[in-house]
């Protein structure tokens, strides 16, 4: 792989991750379209999740803070609350238990882990499929199509005005699920994700950020089964640096493309990316049988 062939999968990697056109789906037609090697496999896709990764934890920063500070202060209560019980039992006091799930960000986490259960269960399950899929031109195009009816009808829907005190596990369990089967090429994480949040009646921006929140464990875990492979790969510190470049640029591109999703969610315009993957899998589809 080249360098400017790794800056172009990482433009694709940023814009495609977060705008809901599927960056699974668009690296593997480029990647078979170009003949592109990247040569240690998937390596290098997991790498450009890491960029789009950190853009995510930039843009959300704020919310990923409170978030981790909620997490211990959940544990902390916890701890407090098992004391509590031990001394209620063996004093015969009824000390009052501390309240566990007390504002948004704490159900907000609790959302997030029910939703990335599935999510890791379909992933690991699907994993062959996925792979085999996207050394083909028919899946991605498949995929496209479906993200594109996914997007076109997600438009004609009132949007909802649900935050997280308002949202139930079993719409976190479902929108996991969603995430789960959006591994497949073509098939939109992002988009695939804001669209069940938006069915579930969430507020836009909620949707948008829930979608964004809720991939975190889902990339760590990638980037942790593929990443333990690592010392096994024959890597020279050229391709290596090659990799970082390409990451870089998908973390850059993805931040941009966060911010503009954010703005995007709002107008109700997701029937124009619909058009877009409409056609981009036709491409595929017809490549896949030309050539």
């Amino acid at each position: 792989m080249t360098i400017l062939e790794a800056l172009l999968m990482g433009v694709i990697q940023g814009v495609a991750e977060f705008l809901p056109i599927s960056s699974s789906g668009h690296l593997a037609i480029f990647e078979n379209i170009l003949k592109i090697n990247t040569d240690t496999g998937i390596l290098y896709d997991v790498m450009l999740h890491v960029g789009t990764l950190i853009a995510i934890l930039v843009a959300f920063r704020k919310d990923i803070a409170r978030l981790i500070l909620e997490f211990c202060r959940i544990v902390y209560d916890i701890i407090q609350n098992a004391k509590t019980m031990v001394h209620n039992k063996k004093e015969g006091d009824a000390r009052r238990y501390k309240k566990i799930i007390s504002n948004n960000y704490r159900k907000m986490i609790l959302l997030i882990i029910v939703s990335t259960i599935p999510t890791g269960v379909i992933g690991l399950l699907m994993k062959e499929v996925v792979t085999a899929a996207a050394a083909t031109l028919l899946a991605p195009g498949i995929g496209l199509m479906v993200t594109g009816v996914l997007l076109l009808v997600v438009d004609y829907f009132k949007a909802g005005q649900k935050i997280p005190k308002d949202v139930s596990y079993w719409h976190a369990l479902a929108i996991g699920a969603c995430q789960g089967l959006a591994t497949f090429p073509g098939v939109s994480r992002s988009g695939t994700t804001i669209v069940a949040c938006l069915l579930c009646g969430f507020n836009r921006k909620f949707a948008v950020k829930y979608s964004f929140l809720m991939s975190i464990p889902a990339v760590l875990g990638a980037a942790i089964l593929e990443f333990k492979d690592i010392p096994g790969l024959d890597i020279g510190w050229e391709m290596m640096l090659t990799y970082i470049g390409g990451t870089v640029i998908a973390g850059i591109v993805g931040y941009i493309c966060i911010k503009t999703m954010l703005i995007m969610v709002q107008k109700k315009k997701f029937r124009y990316f619909s058009i877009y993957c409409f056609f981009m899998g036709i491409v595929a589809i017809v490549c896949h049988f030309a050539l």
